[in-house]
C-alpha cells in the first residue's frame, strides 16, 4: 500500500510539476474551468469562444485594468496576498461576509488545474499550483495566461474573445473605459454583464480607471 501511495505521489509530483513547465510556453488548449462548463451544458453543447492571444497583442490597459480591480499588489507578493488575507479573517471576525482573498496568481492555478468546487481539499491543490506557477512562471507569463482564460460573459473565455465580442475590436486596441469595463465584470461574468452594464458594473469601471495609473505591471 505504501508502495502505491509512494508512486501515485511520485506520478502527481512529477505531471503537475511538469505541466507547469510546459505551460511556461505553451499557450493552454482548453482549462478545466472551460470543461466544467461543458459539463454544465451537457447533454447540449455549445462553443467556447476562445483564441489566444500573446503579450504582445493585448492592450496594456488590460494588465492595468485587471491588476487594479483583482490584485493590486501582484508585483509584490508570492502568489498569496498575506494582507488581503488578514484583512479578510479580521472583517469575518467582525461578523462582516466572508469575502474572498485570492491573487491573480490563485485565479490562474484554480481556474487552468482545479475544478470550481470549493473544500479543504481543493484548497490544497490550488495553494500547491499557485507556488509552482510563481517558481516556474513570470509575473508577466501570469497575467498573459490570466487574460487569456479568465471568463468574460457566457462561454466567453479570453480578452481577445472579450474584446471582439463586446467592441469588435482587437485586444491590442482596447482603451482604458473599454479595458477597466470587461475588468469590472470579472468577479461574476455571467451576473455583472458587460452589453449591458448596470450602474454597479459602471461605477466599478470608473474606479478602475482611477486606479489604473498607480498600479504596476510587468512589461
Amino acid at each position: 500500500m505504501r508502495t502505491v501511495l509512494f508512486y501515485f505521489l511520485l506520478t502527481y509530483l512529477v505531471t503537475s510539476v511538469g505541466s507547469c513547465i510546459l505551460l511556461r510556453w505553451i499557450p493552454p488548449l482548453t482549462t478545466t474551468f472551460m470543461l466544467h462548463r461543458h459539463v454544465e451544458d451537457f447533454p447540449s453543447f455549445k462553443w467556447i469562444d476562445y483564441r489566444w492571444v500573446s503579450a504582445e497583442k493585448i492592450s496594456p490597459n488590460a494588465f492595468m485594468a485587471v491588476i487594479a480591480s483583482e490584485d493590486q499588489r501582484f508585483m509584490q507578493h508570492f502568489g498569496f496576498d498575506l494582507n488581503a488575507i488578514a484583512a479578510s479573517v479580521e472583517d469575518y471576525i467582525d461578523g462582516e461576509p466572508l469575502r474572498g482573498a485570492s491573487t491573480i496568481s490563485q485565479q490562474v492555478a484554480k481556474n487552468l488545474f482545479l475544478s470550481p468546487s470549493k473544500n479543504f481539499l481543493r484548497k490544497g491543490f490550488e495553494v500547491w499550483f499557485t507556488g509552482l506557477l510563481e517558481i516556474f512562471w513570470s509575473k508577466q507569463r501570469i497575467i498573459e495566461v490570466y487574460l487569456n482564460i479568465a471568463e468574460f460573459g457566457d462561454h466567453i473565455f479570453g480578452i481577445e474573445a472579450a474584446s471582439l465580442h463586446y467592441f469588435g475590436i482587437h485586444a491590442k486596441q482596447l482603451s482604458q473605459s473599454q479595458a477597466a469595463l470587461l475588468a469590472a465584470t470579472l468577479p461574476n461574468p455571467l451576473r455583472l454583464k458587460a452589453a449591458a452594464p448596470s450602474n454597479y458594473v459602471l461605477k466599478r469601471r470608473n474606479w478602475i480607471v482611477r486606479q489604473m495609473p498607480n498600479v504596476a505591471y510587468p512589461h
